[in-house]
């Protein structure tokens, strides 16, 4: 008898047990990694204050830096950002657009990028949260922050080079000025054969 008891308790839903869910959103899929250096970057448009949005086709013609990172305020974030303010000019220098991610809110960002002094846009992947994140591969549903992820675009809106940090790692500025440098190869080695 017991064990028709466990048979009929495992063929029916039962009221007390969890329900198991049937579908599952983008939200619930494991990380895919990063967009490799070669594909186009997705197309956003996200907010860097309460009234203004930037997209990221209105900086088509030069190089973008995306610093994806989980969180304003957070030891790590606060370093890795505050290097890439200390360079800024350096990133100028190759005529790139730094652009920094998070899933914080526009009034998050306003208030940590006052305090820190910070001289470039802080965008809002708030809503939906970590969109802009999942299209980029660097979405971390765990912890539902962007992973502490780097890409540098090119003029013509393709990736050229990719890296996620550990998330307890400042990923520091090497790698980016390495891209930028090679972005500007060719044009040199152009203008020495004119």
């Amino acid at each position: 008898m017991s064990s028709q008891n466990e048979s009929r308790n495992n063929s029916y839903p039962d009221k007390h047990r969890p329900h198991q869910p049937i579908h599952r959103s983008v939200h619930d899929q494991p990380n895919t990694g990063p967009l490799p250096p070669g594909v186009a970057a997705p197309a956003f448009e996200l907010n860097c204050t309460p009234d203004q949005k930037v997209a990221l086709s209105e900086l088509r013609g030069r190089p973008v830096i995306l610093a994806f990172y989980p969180a304003d305020w957070s030891p790590v974030c606060g370093d890795q950002l505050a290097l890439y303010n200390e360079i800024l000019e350096e990133f100028n220098r190759h005529h790139a657009q730094l652009l920094g991610i998070s899933v914080d809110g526009v009034w998050c960002h306003a208030a940590y990028s006052r305090d820190r002094k910070l001289h470039f846009p802080l965008l809002a992947d708030f809503e939906p949260k970590g969109k802009v994140a999942q299209e980029f591969g660097v979405y971390n549903h765990q912890h539902g922050t962007c992973e502490r992820a780097l890409f540098v675009i090119d003029g013509n809106g393709i990736i050229r080079w990719s890296y996620v940090s550990p998330m307890g790692v400042n990923p520091g500025a090497d790698g980016i000025l390495k891209a930028l440098e090679e972005l500007d190869s060719p044009k040199e080695a152009s203008h020495a054969t004119a």
